[in-house]
């Protein structure tokens, strides 16, 4: 099982595969990151803990069933001409529940109300962690994909998906954090889950879209963000502090 030890281009393929779980766990991240975010304070790091941990479930089922992944690619029907694949439909499922998700999270953000009463929060709790558990099958199932056209031992497959999820393990809550204080990345963050169904529901009904383009327009909105909170910081910190002038004639004697 793990005679791969001594091999070098083993380890060049453990630390390549890593790096992509990383990548592809980054939608991952986000979208835990805004429904954690609707929960109370107390809850919100154990959520993301059991969401990370049923993402990191889900790949390793997923990676230990690869004949049944693999079996997910050959067509079952065909809608206008184009061959549909089990592996389509989950993409597709996926993309639109993603897609309708994230077209409520936004309108609650702007214009919902908050739910208050602690049934109604043990319930939103329960309903988070399926949500979750929902698009984990979407995520893990292209990440799984991913690792088998990587590595030719299941054993550096599994390393590599406990590492990506330690990582994320370790970045989700100041990920979560940092969007939670910043409400313009939490609406670009939405927008980047739109724009991740939308290149699911593409590639369910067979159009590729290289995740490199996807990637780097996610990358450059986030890069121009950072400059616009960088440019605000400064110019809130280079604003004068406006002292209180006593004028003589202005104010009125105490006891009249």
């Amino acid at each position: 099982m793990f005679e791969w030890i001594a091999m070098p281009e083993a380890w060049i393929a453990l630390a390549t595969l890593t790096a992509l779980e990383i990548v592809l766990g980054i939608d991952n991240i986000i979208f835990i990151s805004i429904l954690v975010g609707r929960l109370p304070e107390h809850q919100r790091n154990r959520a993301r803990t059991i969401g990370l941990m049923l993402a990191m479930g889900t790949r390793l089922l997923l990676l230990f069933s690869l004949t049944w992944v693999m079996s997910l690619t050959t067509p079952l029907f065909e809608i206008v001409g184009k061959s549909i694949s089990g592996r389509d439909l989950i993409l597709l499922l996926g993309g639109l529940f993603l897609l309708g998700k994230s077209t409520l999270e936004i309108h609650h953000a702007l214009e919902g109300e908050s739910s208050e009463g602690q049934s109604s929060v043990q319930a939103n709790f329960v309903a988070i962690l399926v949500q979750i558990a929902v698009l984990d099958i979407v995520f893990s199932l292209d990440s799984v994909i991913t690792a088998v056209g990587l590595a030719d031992h299941l054993s550096v497959m599994v390393i590599a998906v406990v590492l990506s999820v330690g990582v994320m393990l370790i970045a989700a809550k100041s990920v979560s954090d940092f969007v939670d204080k910043h409400p313009t990345i939490k609406m670009l963050a939405l927008s980047f889950l739109i724009l991740i169904g939308m290149t699911l529901v593409g590639e369910g009904m067979g159009f590729h879209v290289p995740k490199g383009y996807v990637y780097f327009a996610m990358a450059f909105s986030l890069a121009v963000e950072f400059l616009n909170i960088r440019v605000r910081a400064k110019k809130r910190a280079a604003e004068p502090v406006q002292l209180r002038k006593s004028i003589p004639g202005d104010s009125q004697p105490k006891n009249q």
